[in-house]
């Protein structure tokens, strides 16, 4: 057999092997190297991003920006413990998981006791704050999913990194939709709305996340 044979180079930006992590073993070093380079990239840009949303949500008054704000700081913590626990036990890698489910699901509920508060103390956002932000925060969240494409389907631990940051484009989009809906309408209502269906959009993809955590943690025992 060839030296070589078997082996892949996996490069900072090469698509890694598709299957599960408890089943590949090829070149698990370069893997690791290039999914760490990438989280702390990612981490780096939300945490930035995470202070600029807050303070233009704080300016703004918008529903919508404060629930990027909270996705943003929830993606913070989920790329430091997506770091954490690079290289252990697949077992460990889906408990992290788990709890990445449960805090996109927090998010989700944060954002829906924000929106009922907004309801009652209704006010037209100020949108030219809106719209600066969510084209910072859109651009953020594209350089993010660019880095963590090649890594999307290595494991459970980066399959759930690459879920926020998918969740993250999608809502950078809808701000700025939600933006331009103020400034036509010259109303809080569009801003209300779209804040509304970011907080469907994360219980979705908790569920999604918790339903992957839970199989890699408890595997259907019947045959194939």
């Amino acid at each position: 057999m060839h030296p070589n044979e078997g082996q892949y180079n996996i490069s900072f930006f090469a698509k890694p092997m598709s299957d599960s992590c408890c089943q590949v073993q090829i070149d698990a070093g370069a893997l690791e190297a290039g999914q760490r380079r990438v989280l702390i990239f990612v981490l780096a840009i939300n945490a930035v991003t995470f202070v600029m949303m807050v303070t233009a949500a704080s300016i703004s008054g918008s529903s919508s920006l404060l629930s990027g704000a909270l996705d943003n700081f929830g993606d913070a913590v989920t790329y430091a413990l997506s770091l954490a626990v690079i290289g252990a036990t697949c077992a460990a890698k889906a408990r992290v998981a788990l709890f990445k489910g449960l805090l996109i699901f927090g998010t989700a509920a944060a954002v829906a006791g924000q929106i009922a508060w907004r309801l009652s103390h209704m006010e037209t956002p100020i949108f030219e704050a809106m719209g600066i932000a969510a084209l910072l925060n859109l651009g953020a969240n594209l350089l993010c999913l660019r880095l963590l494409y090649p890594y999307r389907d290595s494991d459970v631990n980066m399959a759930s990194v690459w879920e926020c940051s998918r969740n993250d484009v999608t809502e950078g989009i809808a701000v700025i939709v939600a933006t331009v809906a103020v400034w036509f309408t010259n109303s809080g209502w569009p801003d209300i709305f779209i804040a509304s269906v970011l907080v469907v959009l994360f219980l979705r993809s908790a569920s999604r996340v918790l339903r992957g955590a839970w199989r890699e943690l408890y595997p259907d025992p019947s045959p194939s």
